[in-house]
């Protein structure tokens, strides 16, 4: 019998059954499962954490109020200026609470006891792009109209009007269609790999550490450790970026609906 054979017997790597989930309880005929409870958890967290900061704000800020101002000024300089500019301070009622719920969502995942990327479930990502690109189409159509949107989302200045023909079908699809998806998946996809990642890691170091321990299993386990506390690690600062990214698209998309020469 081979070595690794050996090291396979009995191992089960996980799969999707991390990702589902039995009712904890019922609301009426309605079931509710872990995903929901971390997702009105984070609601809570994020509301919480803002309603300390400025519920009564000092003229020189302390405590929690430093951190809400410190927080607040990221958002804008470094998500909301680049593409809003003087419009900025419009937006960030909704580009705040985004940023730190999608963060914070992210962050289910090392939290002991939570350990779930809430934004590893397509229905949360997908929720938030939906209202982005709901977002989009009505702040461009206030702000441009219906056919002034159009033309400015598939016809970029100066090019030569025979290219018009391939790039108003490409830049309509890529604009219309494929954007909303591509900003749900791109968080979904990141914080499900990682996920998964972590947890084939940390399922390695218990069963060679704990469940199966043999001479030669052992060093397998103790590699299944290191690279799951590096794996952790690389997954917070991916987390941290994915919120970025996912906040930073939703600026930009707002700003093609308010102004006409993006």
């Amino acid at each position: 019998m081979s070595a690794s054979h050996l090291l396979a017997k009995d191992f089960q790597a996980p799969g999707l059954g991390l990702f589902q989930w039995k009712p904890l309880f019922h609301i009426g005929p309605y079931a509710v499962a872990k995903p929901i409870v971390l997702v009105l958890l984070v609601m809570v967290i994020v509301v919480g954490f803002f309603w300390a900061a400025f519920a009564r704000p000092k003229l020189v800020p302390r405590g929690v109020q430093n951190l809400g101002e410190v927080a607040y000024m990221f958002v804008r300089d470094e998500v909301g200026r680049p593409f809003l500019g003087k419009d900025t301070e419009k937006w960030m009622r909704l580009l705040v609470p985004l940023f730190f719920f999608v963060w914070v969502g992210n962050l289910m995942s090392v939290v002991p006891f939570a350990q779930f990327p809430v934004n590893s479930r397509i229905a949360f990502p997908a929720g938030l792009a939906v209202l982005i690109y709901l977002t989009f189409w009505v702040v461009g159509v206030k702000n441009q109209g219906f056919i002034g949107l159009l033309k400015s989302a598939t016809m970029p200045p100066d090019l030569p009007k025979p290219l018009y023909l391939i790039v108003v079908p490409i830049e309509f699809v890529s604009t219309f269609l494929i954007r909303p998806f591509t900003h749900a998946v791109r968080l979904f996809a990141n914080m499900f790999a990682g996920h998964i990642l972590i947890a084939l890691f940390a399922t390695v170091a218990f069963h060679f550490l704990w469940d199966k321990v043999t001479p030669l299993g052992f060093p397998v386990g103790v590699l299944g450790v290191i690279l799951t506390i590096t794996m952790t690690a690389f997954e917070l600062f991916i987390q941290a970026v994915q919120a970025y990214v996912f906040t930073l698209l939703a600026a930009f998309y707002i700003s093609a609906g308010l102004y006409s020469d993006h």
